[in-house]
């Protein structure tokens, strides 16, 4: 590491980025130069980047900019169906007047040139600027302002709404155009005439982490939701309760609504993740609002999800719905060979597996309906231990077993809870938890179905589900998994409940034991002090099927007292 390159936390600075200091932008844009030499000119002072080899009908350059921290915004931009050039400021910093008229002078056709433009003011002083010294050298100019971020719509603003998601989509739509010969007017009418069309929201469960500082730009609990941020980290006027994802979805998009007309083809959806939101979050984002649009009578027409305007690390997501004029469409799915979304047809919702049943009702099987309501009850609890020798999913895992037991409409009795439960983590829950417990479920029924469902059969059954985990996965007593739990609760004695507790007891003795097995062993030593997420959602399972035999009992709120 050289000397002016910062660690994720340096002794000095407290600083959690890569990124070298102080020329931060100016080394970002060497190596996209070193990436893109083919396609890309790449001038460091002033800063800017130019398409190599722009299509050769255009007749207009396109050039936008704005702050870094927002890629592939606006660098990512550049090339043929895209931007002629781009100007990038310092991290959330307007770029100077000089870099963007530079960059202008450089990209500039006989047609002139049309500056797109977000409306922070920063940017709309320079470029402002900058389309002024152009004007006087006597290159024809125009400007297209975007202004789509409903938070920030407030009546008598003399500032107006910030520019956001919907740049995406303008530049996308203005890039096809100037590649089809398109003059200077009409891409600054069709350019306004997609903003005008435009609404973006956005919301963020984590601020992003400040260049050079040591934690995020501001504090979030658990439990709250920023509804209405802005791409350079802003506040957002609210902080709201979080909520489950499906209800934040149907929020923003209810208030996307109130401002975006329908359209003479449809509309266009953006999801764009704000730099910290996984690929799979944001194609389920976009799934919740391409249903909640069908549902509320809209038409989808183009739709797309990806991380095209980042606020640097921050965990969130933007909205952007555009109501489609004819054309827009073509224009939207024209090539590109730059970062911009192309828009593909859309594709129908999948058919569902086949033999899924919906869900009838709930309280239809007292233990898949316990169970359910137990592990909702300690889910980050058990994520918090899982993090500790695995990766975190094993809450969400045992969720999604039961959830699929749940739809499997399994009827009343134990047994027929049983079932369900077995039948959806052998058969619906990846990874090596779900089918191990599916295993258990299985042997546990079985005992069940062969006797009176009680403190024998279970302790059968775990006896049953306890060779059969060490056949299929090798693990011994001590090793710390579930195995602690199931031994344990095979070899106690006494009456249902103290079967139950004893398999809690054998989970708790995990804490005391260095993995050998699983996840965990990989991470050794540092395991030591918490127990095993499996062995503890083992016990979970048994409490709440003890107390579907026994109603008058309740494990599951002893143990949730114990682990909550």
């Amino acid at each position: 590491m050289t000397d002016d390159q910062t660690p994720v936390r340096d002794a000095a600075t407290g600083s959690d980025w890569f990124l070298p200091s102080p020329d931060t932008v100016t080394s970002a844009l060497a190596g996209l130069a070193r990436v893109h030499g083919a396609s890309l000119h790449v001038s460091l002072d002033p800063a800017h980047v130019l398409a190599a080899s722009p299509d050769p009908a255009r007749r207009v350059a396109l050039v936008s900019g704005g702050g870094s921290g927002h890629e592939p915004l606006h660098t990512g931009f550049v090339g043929r169906g895209g931007l002629d050039a781009a100007v990038p400021g310092q991290v959330f910093a307007s770029p100077h007047n000089r870099q963007v008229h530079a960059a202008a002078r450089a990209a500039a056709k006989p047609g002139g040139v049309l500056l797109v433009v977000k409306n922070y003011t920063g940017d709309v002083i320079n470029f402002g600027i900058a389309a002024e010294r152009l004007r006087a050298e006597g290159v024809e100019v125009d400007t297209v302002l975007v202004d789509d971020d409903l938070a920030t719509e407030v009546e008598g603003s003399a500032t107006g709404r910030r520019g956001t998601g919907a740049t995406v989509l303008v530049e996308k739509v203005l890039g096809a155009a100037a590649d089809r010969g398109a003059s200077l007017a009409e891409l600054a009418d069709l350019g306004r005439r997609v903003v005008a069309a435009s609404r973006s929201l956005a919301v963020a469960t984590r601020a992003h982490t400040v260049p050079g500082g040591t934690g995020p730009a501001f504090e979030l609990s658990e439990d709250e939701l920023e509804h209405g941020v802005g791409i350079h980290g802003e506040r957002a006027v609210s902080t709201v309760e979080r909520r489950p994802a499906a209800e934040v979805v149907d929020r923003v998009l209810e208030q996307l609504l109130e401002h975006v007309p329908a359209g003479e083809e449809g509309c266009a959806v953006l999801v764009n993740g704000l730099g910290a939101a996984t690929g799979l979050e944001l194609h389920a984002v976009l799934d919740r609002v391409v249903r909640g649009l069908g549902e509320r009578g809209a038409r989808v027409a183009a739709a797309f999800a990806g991380t095209y305007v980042a606020a640097l690390d921050m965990r969130g997501f933007s909205v952007t719905l555009t109501a489609l004029e004819p054309g827009w469409l073509e224009l939207l799915r024209a090539p590109t060979a730059t970062a911009l979304p192309v828009a593909e047809p859309l594709g129908a919702e999948p058919a569902s597996p086949a033999g899924d049943v919906e869900r009838s009702g709930a309280g239809e099987n007292a233990f898949v309906t316990g169970l359910e309501a137990l592990v909702a009850r300690l889910h980050g609890a058990l994520t918090r231990l899982d993090r500790v020798g695995g990766d975190g999913d094993f809450g969400d895992n045992l969720a999604s077993g039961v959830h699929a037991a749940s739809r499997r409409a399994p009827g009343d009795g134990v047994v027929a809870g049983l079932r369900a439960a077995e039948d959806a983590f052998l058969d619906d829950v990846g990874g090596s938890s779900g089918p191990l417990f599916g295993l258990v479920l299985q042997q546990v029924r079985t005992a069940f179905e062969a006797g009176d469902p009680g403190a024998d059969a279970l302790r059968s059954g775990l006896r049953e589900a306890a060779a059969a985990v060490t056949r299929v996965g090798g693990a011994q007593p001590g090793d710390r998994t579930m195995l602690d739990a199931l031994v344990a609760g095979a070899e106690a004695g006494g009456a249902l409940a103290d079967v139950v507790r004893a398999a809690a007891d054998g989970a708790d003795a995990t804490a005391g034991m260095t993995p050998r097995r699983g996840r965990a062993s990989y991470v050794g030593e540092r395991a030591v002090g918490t127990p095993d997420a499996g062995a503890v959602g083992l016990a979970l399972v048994l409490a709440a099927l003890a107390d579907a035999v026994e109603p008058a009992g309740d494990l599951a709120g002893e143990l949730a007292g114990r682990w909550g």
